[in-house]
């Protein structure tokens, strides 16, 4: 029976991964995937925000339209 110390853990040998390139290549194109999609959604939820922001800087009524007033 072998007892862990705390040293155990910042002397233990590195673990080392072999990760075949067409693996790493497929993994940053998913990642890129992941970005767009996400940048996507993000110009959707803005775009949408901005036509609101729009839409209460319009004039509310002739009057407002012919005055300037709000």
């Amino acid at each position: 029976m072998h007892h862990y110390s705390l040293f155990d853990s910042f002397f233990r040998p590195p673990t080392i991964l072999v990760v075949s390139e067409e693996r790493l290549k497929k993994a940053e194109k998913e990642q890129k995937q992941k970005q767009l999609d996400a940048l996507d959604e993000r110009i959707k939820q803005l775009t949408e925000y901005r036509g609101e922001l729009a839409k209460e800087l319009e004039p509310q009524s002739l009057e407002e339209a012919l005055t300037g007033d709000e």
